[in-house]
This record gives structure tokens, C-alpha cells and sequence, in this order.
């Protein structure tokens, strides 16, 4: 059955005779098979003989078994085929209860399996599988490491604001470095499409009375704010439904505020949040309360009651001062001058400011006594991190009732980033990035909030937000562990690097990030010269205190004895997100882009 459905599908294609490598490749394409251009032109090689760049249906044949029948795959299949040659549906059903652990499991569910990715009819239609249709399958996103129920938004969204971390990004305009690099709108619509949902503004007063956006006191190019903003209102809600906050750096005078308050009012219209929601007069809404919405975060003037009572009335050239420290940068040196100034600040623009009030934090003592359920702070990263060594608890106690966003040092002029994991572990909901640094810091970043359908809202842990926990991530008292174990198989297709001439010698670190308890890195022995399909088969357990908080980093590097290990993919991902069983592992580059096909294939197993 198998080479007469092999021949049916592949004839036509050599009625002309031999075929050279960008027919094969996509033939490999017509029969569903995923597969990197540079590979194949390898194995194409190998395998034409004459060595004329054309090769037969027999050397074709030779390469589609090279590039499906993988020999870790083929003893999965030989273990419950009961001839080595057919699953029948019960073997099917066996196989994905005892090794896919796939709760509910059902006859139906396995014919569903059947029907999308048996291939040859005939067995199709015998309810049975194919061992083309079991490598297809487990090639399928069905077998992927990532959880199917997480990619979709399946958390409770009726929680207050402060209760969930927010995917966050630091000058979002800037796509290089802080200094002299381009300010661009595209800084903005990638973040959003990344599924950002806390954007940073830098507002000074422009020309012609047009307010721009850049880097104040820096050769950065400047954007006009109407710009930004359009840009902004047509991406903000694409990869999701729940609101967008601006974080205004405002250097503006209170005539150029006044542009930005119209301009924010013309652009967003009734997306703009610009007054109480009706049930939440003293406590932050939900996101699900503020779907669509956008919030504008800025220093206000007075209270949302009085600001509900100017509703509808005139409030042109009213502006009140506002003590602020002002940091100046004198040339590009990046020093410190402290001049204290009074800022005036538009009514018009401070009436915008509902939930997301910026205030200035002093200390978790003051924040307790004074500060207001809707005032956020913004603390730097080496003040913060100070605070976290020496009042965990405090920290703690302070993020559970208010916004508390993180930003990079000023001192970061290449525009690198800090670890965010430290920050999330004591509950800061904002924790900002420079989104246009590619590392690890934005791995973990985009690795946490793949979580909850990619919406840039996830529920903290509950020890994150209950009054009475006594949480601190230095000490971990009372946990229930998991017991991870991962079994690295081996690798598909991995990328190559220019250096590494088709071959690459390959090896594969995981690493743990969560609590410093959990923090943990192991890695796999070098398999020489094998790119395409190298075989580990090393099984690694790590025992996790606080799984809320954990993430898993699977990195793919070629070994490089004199410039050191370059490296080739990553993947991220929450530890509660991972699927257990045979599971496939994509890899992304540097860059955050997908390396589709390139991936791991491994066994997870995990219990708590």
C-alpha cells in the first residue's frame, strides 16, 4: 500500500525524467513535509549520484526516507504497532494515553487523529495509521512542548489591574541604542504585535506647536506624538483585546499638552479611557472591565472626582504646577544634573489620567500611609533591586495593592537589559524592556507571556496577591516541588551557522529561571558533525520549589573551540505551560524569529 500511494503522489513529477533540488524541494513541500532548504541541498548531494544536479525517482525516494523515517521515531511506531507496519485505532488510543498523558481520552479523539494525518486513503478508511501518518502527526503542532489550552486566554480576567503581571516595554520609539540610534514607528507596532501592552511616550515640546517623541538631550531622531499615536491606534488591539497603557514621559509645555490631549482624544475617540468606570469609584478595574480600552499614565492633578465633575467643560489654558526633578544630560554623557523645576501640567491632559496616575515613589512606609489605590510608581531597576534584597517582604506587600513598573538604568545607553525574573518573582507587574534588544532577558520575556493566549495579561500567583501570604523568593518556607524530567532525544534539522560548513558540532542547554532556589543550568554532551538529525537520548531532572514562577530555556549551540560556543536557537516557555510526553520543541533565533522546521524533540515528564 505504502509505495503504490508513494508512487501515485510523485510519478507525474518525473514523467520529464530526473528532477534537480528545487523541484525536489518542492515535491518534499506537495507531500506535507517540512524541510530547510540548506538541509535538503545536502542530502541532495549526497545522494545524486551521477553528481549532474538531477537525481531519480529512486534517489528521491532514498532522500524522502532520510527526511521522515527518523530512526527515534520509527521506534516509537515499531512499540505499538502490533506488525510493525499499521496502528490500528486501539494502539493508537493506547499510545496517547500511556506516553501523551491526554486526559478524557477517547476512540473519537484518535479517529480525529486518523482522519487529518493518514495520508493514504485506504488506510484512512480502516480507522488505522500509516507510519507516514504517525510522523506527520507527531511533526503536527498537536505534539508541540507548549500546552494547547495556553494559547488561548483561559486565566480569570476579572481581577483588579494590580493583580496581573503586564507584558511592558522601555522606549518603545527607540529600535537600536539610546543615544544616537533611530527613533521609529515601527518600535511601536512590533511591541504591539509582540503583544505589548504597556508603551513608553517620550513627549518635548516641537515645532510649528507639534509635540514630538524621542530621547530628550540625545541625537535620537524625533517622531511626531499625532504619528505615534495613530500608529498606536491601529495596532493596539490585533493581538489583544485587553487595554493598552501609554506611559507618558512628558517634557511638554502645557500649550503642547493640551495638542497631546486632543490629539489622544481625535485619535482614540471612545478607546480612551477619560473617566471612572461606574463600579470601580475606588478600586482599579479588570481587564476584562477595560477590554479595548486604551489608559493613559501621566502625574495628575487633584482627584477623579473632581475630575469627574469638569466632564464636558472647557479646560483650555488651565494648568497647575507639579514639583518635579528633572535629569538633564549634558552633551551625551548621560551625568545627572538635579534641577528641581516646577512642571506645569495642562488640565486638559491630566484629566485623562484616571487609573494609571504616575506618582513618585519615597518609600513602601509613605506608599502605605498616603498613597491612593490609582497612583503607580515607576522605580529603577538598581533601586529596586536593592529594595528587593533588603525588603522582599515590604516589596511584596507593596506590589499586591499598587502598579509598580521597572525600567533599565539611564546608565544602559546600548540599550542591554536586566534579567526580568527577579522583578516578577516579587510581583512587580510592570517590568519594562527595551523590546528592540534581542538576548536573554527578552527570551524570558516573550517565553512568559506566550502564557494566557499571548494577551500581555497573566494572573500573578496567588502567593503574589493574597494579603495573608508570607512569601519571599530568598526563602522559600512552605513549597510543593515538582519533579521535572526531560529527556533531550535529539535534534531536527538545526540551523547552521555560516562557520559551520553544513555539519556543526551541536550541543543543548536547559536552563530553570524563577525563584534563586530554582535557578538552575545543565547541558548535553557535543554530537559531532550532525546538523541535520543529531541523537542525545541524555535525561536531565531538575526539582522545582515554586513552578508559578518558573520558566524553562532550551538553548541549541554549535560548539566552537576558539571563538567560542555560537549560538543557534532557543525556545522559552512557563514550566505550567509544558505538555507532557513525546514533544517537539521549535526553535526561534536571536531575533525572536521562527526556525520552523528546526527543532528538538523530547520526552517530558513532570509531577508535583
Amino acid at each position: 500500500v505504502l509505495s503504490t500511494w508513494f508512487l501515485s503522489k510523485i510519478q507525474d513529477d518525473f514523467r520529464g525524467g530526473k528532477i534537480n533540488l528545487e523541484k525536489t524541494q518542492r515535491l518534499l513541500e506537495k507531500l506535507d513535509i517540512r524541510c530547510s532548504y540548506i538541509h535538503v541541498k545536502r542530502i541532495f548531494k549526497d545522494n545524486d549520484r551521477l553528481k549532474q544536479g538531477r537525481i531519480t525517482i529512486e534517489e528521491f525516494r532514498a532522500i524522502y526516507r532520510i527526511i521522515t523515517h527518523r530512526e527515534e521515531i520509527v521506534e516509537i511506531f515499531n512499540a505499538y504497532s502490533e506488525n510493525r507496519k499499521i496502528l490500528l485505532e486501539n494502539n493508537l488510543v493506547q499510545f496517547l494515553t500511556q506516553e501523551q498523558y491526554t486526559a478524557e481520552m477517547s476512540k473519537t479523539i484518535a479517529f480525529e487523529i486518523i482522519q487529518k494525518y493518514e495520508p493514504i486513503e485506504e488506510v484512512r478508511k480502516a480507522r488505522q495509521m500509516s507510519f507516514e501518518g504517525f510522523s506527520r502527526y507527531m511533526d503536527s503542532r498537536e505534539c508541540q512542548l507548549f500546552k494547547n489550552e495556553c494559547r488561548k486566554v483561559y486565566q480569570d480576567m476579572t481581577h483588579p489591574l494590580n493583580d496581573y503581571f503586564i507584558s511592558s516595554s522601555h522606549n518603545t520609539y527607540l529600535v537600536s541604542d539610546q543615544l544616537v540610534g533611530p527613533s521609529d514607528l515601527w518600535g511601536y507596532v512590533s511591541a504591539l504585535v509582540k503583544g505589548c501592552r504597556c508603551l513608553e511616550i517620550d513627549c518635548w515640546d516641537g515645532a510649528q506647536n507639534e509635540p514630538v517623541v524621542y530621547h530628550g538631550y540625545t541625537l535620537t531622531s524625533k517622531l511626531l506624538f499625532k504619528t505615534v499615536i495613530q500608529a498606536i491606534h491601529k495596532y493596539a488591539f490585533m493581538t489583544s483585546d485587553y487595554p493598552v497603557v501609554l506611559s507618558l514621559e512628558n517634557h511638554c509645555s502645557p500649550a503642547q499638552q493640551e495638542i497631546m490631549a486632543d490629539n489622544l482624544q481625535t485619535t482614540f475617540g471612545e478607546s480612551l479611557l477619560s473617566d471612572m468606570l461606574a463600579d470601580f469609584p475606588d478600586t482599579l478595574p479588570s481587564p476584562e472591565a477595560l477590554k479595548f480600552k486604551v489608559l493613559v499614565k501621566n502625574k495628575k492633578i487633584g482627584t477623579l472626582k473632581e475630575t469627574h465633575e469638569r466632564k464636558g467643560s472647557d479646560k483650555r489654558g488651565d494648568n497647575q504646577d507639579k514639583e518635579t526633578g528633572v535629569k538633564k544630560l549634558s552633551g551625551v554623557t548621560l551625568f545627572k544634573k538635579k534641577k528641581t523645576r516646577k512642571l506645569k501640567i495642562a488640565l486638559a491632559l491630566s484629566d485623562l489620567v484616571i487609573y494609571t496616575k504616575a506618582e513618585k515613589f519615597k518609600s513602601f512606609q509613605h506608599s502605605r500611609l498616603y498613597q491612593q489605590f490609582n497612583e503607580n510608581n515607576s522605580i529603577g531597576e538598581t533601586q529596586a533591586r536593592k529594595l528587593s534584597k533588603l525588603r522582599a517582604h515590604e516589596f511584596i506587600f507593596h506590589t499586591r495593592k499598587f502598579i509598580t513598573r521597572i525600567y533599565p538604568k539611564a546608565t544602559r545607553a546600548d540599550s542591554s537589559n536586566f534579567n526580568p525574573q527577579e522583578f516578577w518573582n516579587i510581583g512587580c507587574q510592570m517590568v519594562a524592556l527595551n523590546f528592540q534588544t534581542p538576548g536573554l532577558p527578552m527570551d524570558l520575556q516573550n517565553g512568559k507571556f506566550l502564557d494566557n493566549g499571548g494577551s500581555g495579561y497573566i494572573l500573578k500567583p496567588h502567593f503574589l496577591r493574597e494579603s495573608e501570604s508570607y512569601f519571599n523568593p530568598s526563602d522559600i518556607k512552605e513549597s510543593m516541588p515538582i519533579t521535572l524530567t526531560i529527556r533531550l532525544i535529539s535534534g531536527i534539522q538545526l540551523p547552521l551557522t555560516h562557520s559551520s560548513s553544513n555539519k556543526g558540532d551541536t550541543l543543548v542547554i536547559i536552563e530553570v529561571f524563577g525563584v534563586p532556589n530554582d535557578q538552575m543550568k545543565q547541558q548535553t554532551r557535543v554530537i559531532k558533525k550532525n546538523a541535520f538529525s543529531p541523537r542525545w537520548n541524555e535525561t536531565f531532572t531538575f526539582i522545582i520549589h515554586v513552578p508559578e514562577l518558573a520558566l524553562i530555556r532550551f538553548v541549541v549551540e554549535s560548539q566552537g573551540l576558539i571563538a567560542g560556543n555560537e549560538f543557534l536557537g532557543q525556545y522559552t516557555l512557563p514550566l505550567l505551560c509544558m505538555n507532557k510526553g513525546y514533544r517537539r520543541v521549535p526553535l526561534f533565533s536571536r531575533m525572536g524569529e521562527s526556525l520552523e522546521p528546526a527543532s528538538l524533540f523530547v520526552y517530558v515528564w513532570y509531577v508535583r
